[in-house]
């Protein structure tokens, strides 16, 4: 049997009101994403390396609950472990592995860019989220698109109302 190519894109959002200096310093900080993702439900947490969650290294631990079921059950949580691999102020850029997760995901590399909206930063930004995956089990690489879009889109929209109060 064929091994199955993997799966691998970008996904983007763009910030009209917040520049890449305001966003980036909220998106560095790797073990508080729940501030971002609802879903998150408070648990993001560092569980080992760096003790500084912007340094190379560090590992979070997120978790959510599960699919909410008509009859009013709850399935599992889903949860997984991360690892910060890279991080450049400069370029406002960091990337990230999924170590562990009960989401089906083997070999998960991200990489998060947060770009200027021109040439000297005043007018917005854009968020960049690249993803390298194996194939993800009972999931269609549109599926993760769709996933990711949402995931960035409610990201970048609670770090502009955090920024701006709007």
């Amino acid at each position: 049997m064929a091994e199955q190519k993997q799966w691998e894109g970008t996904v983007s959002v763009k910030l009209p009101n917040s520049t890449a200096d305001q966003i980036w310093p909220l998106y560095v900080d790797f073990c508080n994403l729940h501030k971002w993702l609802s879903k998150i439900d408070r648990m993001c947490q560092h569980v080992e390396g760096s003790p500084d969650p912007a340094q190379p290294g560090c590992i979070r631990y997120v978790s959510s609950p599960g699919t909410q079921f008509p009859d009013g059950t709850e399935g599992p949580r889903v949860w997984a472990s991360e690892k910060l691999l890279t991080i450049d102020h400069t370029e406002r850029c960091l990337s990230y592995e999924i170590t562990e997760s009960n989401m089906g995901f083997n070999n998960y590399v991200a990489k998060i860019k947060v770009l200027p909206g021109d040439e000297d930063n005043q007018s917005g930004c854009l968020i960049e989220w690249t993803y390298v995956t194996d194939p993800v089990d009972g999931m269609a690489i549109e599926d993760l698109v769709s996933l990711l879009s949402s995931t960035l889109r409610t990201m970048a929209k609670r770090m502009e109302e955090a920024l701006h109060g709007c």
